[in-house]
C-alpha cells in the first residue's frame, strides 16, 4: 500500500472543493409565495392579535408567505417568522397595496376556456364574463389548469390561491401555456 499516503491528500483536498460547491444553510432555496409587507408590523406567534409579538419588519419588506387564513398569513424574511394581518400583505410586484396604480383598460366581455393540458389541449372548462370562483378544490379542479384561451376580447384574473389570494394575474390574451407561478396552480379565478 505505498500510493495509500498520497490518495489522503488528494481526497482531502477534492473533499474541500466538494464543500465549497455545496450550498450553506444560510443561501439554501427559500420556500414560500413572494409577496410584501406594505407597512411595518409586529410578527405574532399564531393568527391574531392576542398572540404574543414574536418580532417586527419594517415598511416595504419582500417576504416569503407560508400559508393564509382568511385574515392573517404566516410570513418569513430576514430570519424572521411569525404571522401578520393579511391586509398588510401585497402579493404584487412592488410592495404597494392592491388599490395603488394606473387604472388599465382591460379587455373584458369575453368567454375563457381553460385547458388541462399545454397548447389547449386536454379536459377544458369554458366560462361566460362574471363567473366568480373562489375556490377550484370545491370543484374537484384545483391545480389542473395549464392553458388558456381567450377567443374573443375577454380578460380573467387568476390567482394561485383560493379567495384571490396568493399571486394572482390579469390575463388578457391566449395563453398557450400558463405564466411560470400558475401553471397547474390556479385556485380561484374571475371572468370579466
Amino acid at each position: 500500500m505505498p500510493t495509500a499516503p498520497r490518495l489522503l491528500p488528494l481526497l482531502a483536498i477534492l473533499a474541500a472543493i466538494c464543500a465549497l460547491a455545496l450550498p450553506s444553510a444560510a443561501s439554501a432555496i427559500e420556500t414560500g409565495t413572494p409577496a410584501w409587507l406594505i407597512n411595518g408590523q409586529v410578527l405574532r406567534a399564531g393568527p391574531g392579535a392576542a398572540y404574543d409579538v414574536t418580532g417586527e419588519l419594517g415598511e416595504e419588506t419582500r417576504i416569503q408567505v407560508d400559508r393564509c387564513t382568511y385574515r392573517w398569513c404566516q410570513i418569513h424574511a430576514d430570519g424572521a417568522r411569525g404571522w401578520v394581518s393579511r391586509d398588510n400583505v401585497s402579493f404584487g410586484q412592488h410592495p404597494r397595496g392592491p388599490l395603488t396604480g394606473p387604472r388599465l383598460n382591460y379587455p373584458s366581455g369575453g368567454t375563457v376556456c381553460f385547458y388541462t393540458g399545454p397548447d389547449f389541449t386536454g379536459d377544458h372548462l369554458c366560462q361566460p364574463p362574471g363567473t366568480v370562483v373562489h375556490d377550484l378544490q370545491l370543484f374537484g379542479i384545483d391545480d389542473r389548469f395549464a392553458s388558456l384561451l381567450i377567443p374573443e376580447s375577454g380578460s380573467v384574473t387568476v390567482c394561485r390561491d383560493r379567495d384571490f389570494s396568493s399571486y394572482c394575474e390579469r390575463i388578457i390574451a391566449s395563453q398557450p401555456l400558463l405564466p411560470r407561478l400558475l401553471v397547474n396552480a390556479v385556485s380561484s379565478y374571475r371572468v370579466h
